[in-house]
């Protein structure tokens, strides 16, 4: 089975666990890092999640990857937050981000550049609008965009 593919399955499986304690599921990766692989699983709520959390959701979640088996390699489950850099991946992170600080990578330069940051003022599904540090709009298409984060100013 391809990583994508073992992605959507266990996002799918996650999804009424997540439900069921109040939590959303933000990320899937498998990935390998040195000699292992890794199945990471982000999840969050509001006001954050803690490692109670974390605990909680991979004593639910392992029976069930036990149970149906998607991964046949041995692997590492890995339960978290996504963190204050979260990664902006689905629509509904786009939207709730409004107004956030953002970094995007882009997949080929635009104007020039490979990155950008600023503000995200507006997201319609296909494009993205920032405010940039020089107050310049910058208008992106989603499909441009290698990796968006948001961002935090101390």
């Amino acid at each position: 089975m391809k990583r994508a593919d073992i992605e959507k399955l266990v996002e799918s499986m996650s999804n009424e666990i997540a439900e069921d304690l109040g939590f959303e599921i933000v990320d899937v990766e498998y990935v390998k890092e040195g000699a292992d692989m890794y199945l990471k699983v982000y999840i969050d709520k509001p006001g954050g999640i803690n490692i109670d959390d974390c605990q909680l959701f991979s004593q639910k979640l392992n029976p069930i990857l036990d149970e149906k088996d998607p991964i046949k390699e041995y692997y590492f489950l890995e339960v978290s937050s996504p963190g204050l850099n979260r990664p902006l991946k689905k629509d509904k992170d786009f939207e709730r981000s409004i107004g956030s600080q953002v970094e995007i990578g882009l997949y080929a330069p635009i104007d020039g550049s490979k990155s950008y940051s600023g503000v995200l003022l507006e997201y319609d599904g296909d494009m993205i609008v920032i405010e940039d540090e020089s107050s310049n709009r910058v208008e992106i298409e989603r499909k441009a965009i290698a990796k968006i984060n948001l961002t935090v100013e101390f």
